[in-house]
């Protein structure tokens, strides 16, 4: 699995903090365009693949490969942007400091902002004898006759309300990178300068708000993604060598542990079952909705539930290296690398803010000086314009949309590695797909028993299952497991023999039997021309047959294949009508049995025989042809071919660590009914981008009008402005719901 490259979750921030990576707590950094500010400040000292932001949780990792600068130099310019960094060694990291949805800081300021306006106001009201008096409107707003009284509460509430923006506006405004803080202070500062103390304080207070009610909502995505740490139990019921059992903390856990898991209860580790058996809800890690049935030989992940059985478990990894630590890790990583959209909205806004500033001040500076109107209305207006075009709403609505669109693919046992590869399946035009264990099951099974002279099947399948039952191949597997289906049992033999790349030879109840393949048969002498044409036509069904005889003749035969995975045929025919325009199968399987299986799922080309360079060159033809291809594989022969691919996906369960590894995107429930799921959540995902980025410049655009018109004031365009920010935040959050899908039910 791969390496983890910056701070994610409070568990993980020791790991992260290690030599590789300076690691550090950003204190106010709230938003991505803090992080922006951030990253233009740092560029001096980090290129801008050194260093990751991970703003939901407040932290700043930089990779020391990429630096030569110290730790106390990035303090420093830190501080320059007016927000406050502390390096986390080992032991600070792993304390975690978990941040909340809201922090007392985010809500300090705007109770003491709102309490001090309302003192304020109500002693404006007094003071002029009722609230007409204090709001006292003349053209765009300006109040009349303000107390001192009334204006030293006015001017606490600005403070406090200000208390978090200030230091950040004068940091911006010396490196002259103008930021929202920055054009909210101004448009207080200006309102105070005019006299309009209850607007000013208005403002004050009402930004702050926004801050907290933004500082709730992002912590909310951020929440459905610490919330799979809480899926794995802090403790293991151990099985003692001497009998008992013991609660230990999961690290404690070593490999080759036993365990014990009673109903009801949560796996604390991956592992395979040794004795008992039980209906095991799978959906935190696989996202499979109905339970499986575990018996002994099987595999268990930790976070997964036990339904009703005692289950005794051999730990296979530890607790750090489960699969769903890593679906922990990989999720939080994944928002640190920028999808596109949120890279232009980055760009955008560091063109913008500049932009509204220069706008503002035109706007004051035409109608007054040049053509002679009131400076006072005009000054008002400015400041509105902006306040209004802070833009907040723009650059919170596509981080949140991506973080929540990860954890919502993650809870449905799809893990895509970075907010970049979470846009580009809404983009594919061609899917590759891998035929063994991709298409297929990946191992196979009996589909037919053939016994000929005089035999049952059921003594076809005793003699076969007695001497397969001594083999390791996968075939002699799936022949045990099949006669075992049937209520058939292996019998004991003698003088047993493997001929390797053959077959095998042995005894049974006195008598001397041998399976093996076609070719073994030719070599035996005993086939008929019946039976040669009966096998040759199972070959060209692309199936494998198991050949069973004695001295004397051909007791009979088993036709055995891959099955093809259920839910693969409806899977591809969905994705084609998500608009993805040609699927090819790619594998290294002889054509016949390609062709064979190619038929069943509805693949029109085929590429067969191919070695891993070939795979490589298939996606190169396909790139040149469709532009964005995805390639889907689990072997080791895959990895290449998907890391050539626009994005590669990997069938996650049964797959290489190398093919995880290479893939962007891991299905973990190796069900390709995922494949459909994620273009739609994809397609979803970038219509969700879009709807936020539209609204928020709309809003803009409409105060825009109206403020040129003489129908904004300054706490009409702040609380747009907050209106604006939930709304796309709200609408970002929709993605953690189950996506409405056309899809026909049964490949949801």
């Amino acid at each position: 699995m791969p390496q983890k490259i910056a701070a994610i979750t409070d568990e993980e921030a020791s790991q992260m903090a290690r030599p590789e990576v300076m690691l550090f707590r950003v204190h106010g950094m709230d938003c991505a365009e803090e992080a922006a500010t951030l990253r233009r400040e740092l560029a001096p000292l980090v290129d801008e693949e050194g260093v990751t932001f991970d703003f939901l949780n407040g932290r700043m990792a930089v990779q020391r490969a990429r630096t030569n600068a110290s730790s106390e130099e990035f303090l420093k310019a830190v501080a320059r942007t007016g927000m406050r960094a502390e390096f986390l060694d080992e032991q600070t990291a792993a304390k975690g400091e978990r941040r909340s949805a809201a922090t007392f800081g985010d809500i300090i300021p705007s109770v003491g902002s709102g309490i001090f306006l309302l003192v304020g106001f109500i002693t404006h009201v007094l003071a002029a004898k009722g609230i007409a008096g204090a709001l006292g409107y003349e053209g765009m707003g300006h109040s009349q006759g303000v107390p001192l009284l009334a204006k030293i509460f006015y001017l606490l509430a600005v403070f406090a309300g200000g208390w978090k923006v200030f230091p950040k506006a004068w940091a911006a405004a010396r490196s002259r990178r103008p930021n929202m803080n920055l054009l909210m202070t101004i448009a207080v500062i200006g309102a105070v300068g005019i006299g309009e103390w209850l607007e000013a304080a208005t403002v004050s207070f009402l930004f702050a708000v926004s801050l907290a009610l933004e500082s709730w909502s992002v912590g909310r995505a951020k929440r459905a993604v610490s919330a799979l740490m809480r899926l794995s139990p802090a403790s293991a019921r151990v099985i003692q060598p001497e009998g008992g059992s013991t609660e230990i903390p999961v690290e404690e856990v070593s490999i080759g542990s036993r365990f014990q898991v009673k109903p009801g209860e949560r796996i604390p580790l991956d592992g395979i079952v040794v004795s008992g058996a039980s209906e095991v809800n799978q959906a935190p890690v696989t996202g499979e909705s109905m339970p499986v049935t575990v018996v002994p030989g099987q595999t268990v992940y930790a976070g997964t539930i036990c339904e009703d059985g005692v289950l005794e478990i051999e730990c296979t990894k530890r607790s750090s290296d489960t699969t769903l630590a890593h679906i922990i890790r990989m999720v939080g990583e994944a928002h640190l690398r920028r999808a596109p959209s949120e890279r232009w909205v980055e760009r955008f806004a560091g063109v913008y803010t500049p932009a509204v500033l220069g706008v503002a001040l035109l706007t004051f500076l035409i109608p007054s000086i040049v053509l002679g109107g009131d400076w006072r209305e005009w000054l008002y207006r400015s400041l509105v314009f902006l306040v209004i075009g802070c833009p907040c709403a723009l650059v919170i609505s596509t981080p949140v949309s991506i973080v929540a669109a990860l954890a919502r693919a993650a809870r449905n046992g799809v893990l895509v590695k970075s907010g970049l590869h979470m846009e580009l399946p809404a983009r594919i035009r061609a899917i590759a797909l891998d035929k063994t264990g991709t298409l297929t099951e990946g191992r196979p099974s009996v589909l037919r028993v053939v016994p000929l002279s005089g035999h049952s099947e059921a003594d076809l399948l005793q003699r076969v299952a007695s001497l397969e039952a001594l083999s390791d191949h996968p075939l002699a597997r799936a022949v045990v497991a099949y006669a075992a289906e049937q209520g058939i049992s292996a019998q004991p033999v003698e003088a047993f023999k493997e001929i390797k790349g053959k077959g095998l030879t042995g005894r049974l109840n006195g008598s001397s039997y041998w399976v093996g393949s076609h070719r073994y048969l030719e070599e035996m002498g005993q086939e008929t021309a019946e039976i040669h044409r009966q096998l040759e036509e199972i070959a060209r069904e692309g199936r494998t047959v198991v050949v069973v005889g004695n001295e004397r003749h051909v007791c009979g035969f088993l036709a055995l294949a891959d099955t093809v995975r259920p839910s693969a045929s409806a899977a591809l025919q969905n994705v084609r009508r998500l608009g993805v325009e040609h699927v090819v199968m790619l594998t290294g399987d002889n054509r016949e049995t390609a062709e064979a299986i190619a038929r069943e799922v509805g693949i029109e080309e085929i590429r067969a025989e191919l070695l891993p360079a070939d795979k490589v060159a298939a996606i190169d033809e396909l790139v040149e042809r469709y532009g964005q291809v995805a390639m889907i594989g689990d072997g080791i022969n895959d990895a290449p071919a998907m890391a050539r691919a626009t994005i590669g996906l990997a069938m996650g369960a049964a797959g290489s660590d190398a093919a995880i590894e290479a893939a962007d995107v891991a299905f973990m429930s190796d069900d390709l009914s995922k494949l459909p799921w994620l273009i739609e959540h994809s397609k979803r995902t970038v219509g969700v981008i879009r709807q936020n980025v539209i609204f928020a410049l709309a809003v803009k655009a409409v105060f825009v009008v109206l403020t040129l018109l003489g129908y904004g004031s300054l706490w009409m365009a702040i609380a747009a402005d907050m209106g604006a920010s939930l709304l796309v935040t709200f609408n970002a959050l929709r993605l953690l719901g189950e996506s409405p899908t056309n899809l026909p039910r049964a490949v949801r």
